[in-house]
C-alpha cells in the first residue's frame, strides 16, 4: 500500500466529492436533451468553478484537450486559489464521462477526477489505449496485454477456478472490437457491451455485484489513467498501451514526454504513489445512481477512494434547490 501523502492530506477527500457533485448536477440538467456539447460545457464550467475554490495549486494533466480548445478544462490549465504555501497537485479529470450517454439518457454517465502529487499521474495524450483490467484477489500477472484475449480469459478462469465460458467480459460496443467480441464469444464468454463510459467499465471489475470479471478493448488513454487511479485505490490489475492511428498522434505523444511509444504500462506506472479518485453519477449505472431532481431538492450518489488507506467512501448527498 502506498505511503500516505501529507500534501494530499491538505486537500480534503470530501472536497473532491464536492467537485464531482457540482459537475454531475450541472450535467444532469441536460440528460435526454440530445445536446452533447451543452451537457459537456455545463459539467466543465461547474467543475472548473469548484476546483478554483480549493486551496491548492492544481495543474490539469489529463483533461479535455489543449489550451486552444478552451473552454474545456485543458491540459496544463492551472486551477485552485492556492498561494506559495499551497500544495502542488496534478489532476486527471473528465467532467462528463459519457456525453452521448447523457444526451440520450443512457446508463453509466459519470463526473470523475483523480488527484495525486505532482508527477505521479501519467500525462497521457488524447489518443486511444489498448486496455485490460481485472479486479482484486488474483495472483500478480494473471493478465498480460501482450497475450491474446483467449490466453487472458483462460488465465483468469484458472485463477478464479471456473471454466472460460463462465467469464463475463465488458467491452465497448464499437466496430473496432468485432474481432475481439467474436473471439470471446467463441470461448463461450458472456459479454456486457457498453455504449460509452469505459472508466465505469474498468471499475466495475472490482465490484462483484456487477458480475463483470474482465474489461478488454480499446478506449481513450486519458480515461485509462483515471481508471488506473481508481483501481490503485481498491485493488486490481490494469495494463494499457497507447495506440496511434497516424504520425500526428505519435508527435502529440512525444510532445507530452512519451518516449517509448510501444510501452505497456501497468497500474503503478499510470498512477503512482498516493492518489484520490472521486466520481458522482450523472445517470443511473452499475456503479452509482444518477442525479435525482425531486421537489425542492436534488440527490447525488458519489464514491471517493484513497490509495494510501485503501478506503472507499460512498457519499449520498441532498442539495436544496433555490
Amino acid at each position: 500500500m502506498p505511503k500516505a501523502s501529507h500534501i494530499l492530506d491538505r486537500v480534503l477527500v470530501l472536497e473532491m466529492v464536492r467537485v464531482t457533485e457540482a459537475a454531475a448536477i450541472a450535467a444532469s440538467a441536460m440528460v435526454g436533451r440530445g445536446d452533447e456539447k451543452a451537457a459537456d460545457a455545463a459539467a466543465v464550467e461547474a467543475m472548473r468553478e469548484a476546483l478554483n475554490g480549493l486551496d491548492m495549486n492544481g495543474t490539469v494533466v489529463i483533461g479535455e484537450g489543449e489550451r486552444d480548445e478552451a473552454p474545456m478544462l485543458y491540459i496544463g490549465e492551472k486551477v485552485g486559489r492556492g498561494n506559495g504555501d499551497s500544495p502542488a497537485i496534478d489532476i486527471a479529470l473528465d467532467p462528463l464521462e459519457g456525453t452521448t450517454i447523457t444526451a440520450k439518457a443512457g446508463p453509466n454517465a459519470l463526473a470523475v477526477l483523480a488527484i495525486a502529487e505532482k508527477g505521479c499521474l501519467l500525462n497521457a495524450p488524447d489518443v486511444y489505449m489498448d486496455k485490460i483490467a481485472i479486479g482484486p484477489g488474483y495472483p500478480k500477472g494473471t493478465i498480460d496485454l501482450t497475450k491474446s484475449p483467449t490466453e487472458n480469459v483462460k488465465a483468469l478462469a484458472k485463477a478464479k477456478g471456473v471454466k472460460p465460458k463462465e467469464i463475463i467480459a465488458c467491452v465497448l460496443d464499437r466496430p473496432r472490437h468485432e474481432k475481439l467480441i467474436a473471439e470471446l464469444r467463441g470461448l463461450g464468454c458472456g459479454i456486457m457491451l457498453i455504449p460509452d463510459g469505459d472508466v465505469a467499465g474498468v471499475i466495475a471489475t472490482s465490484d462483484p455485484d456487477t458480475t463483470i470479471d474482465i474489461y478488454m478493448g480499446q478506449g481513450g488513454a486519458p480515461e485509462g489513467v483515471l481508471a488506473a487511479a481508481a483501481l490503485r485505490c481498491v485493488g486490481g490489475q490494469f495494463q494499457g498501451r497507447l495506440f496511434f492511428r497516424n504520425e500526428d498522434e505519435r508527435a502529440r505523444a512525444r510532445k507530452w514526454g512519451i518516449e517509448d511509444l510501444d510501452k505497456v504500462y501497468d497500474l503503478k506506472e499510470l498512477a503512482q504513489g498516493d492518489c484520490i479518485f472521486a466520481a458522482t453519477g450523472v445517470t443511473d449505472g452499475s456503479l452509482l445512481e444518477g442525479v435525482k431532481r425531486l421537489r425542492g431538492k436534488m440527490t447525488t450518489d458519489s464514491v471517493v477512494m484513497r490509495a494510501s488507506s485503501g478506503t472507499v467512501r460512498w457519499v449520498k448527498g441532498e442539495h436544496r434547490i433555490g
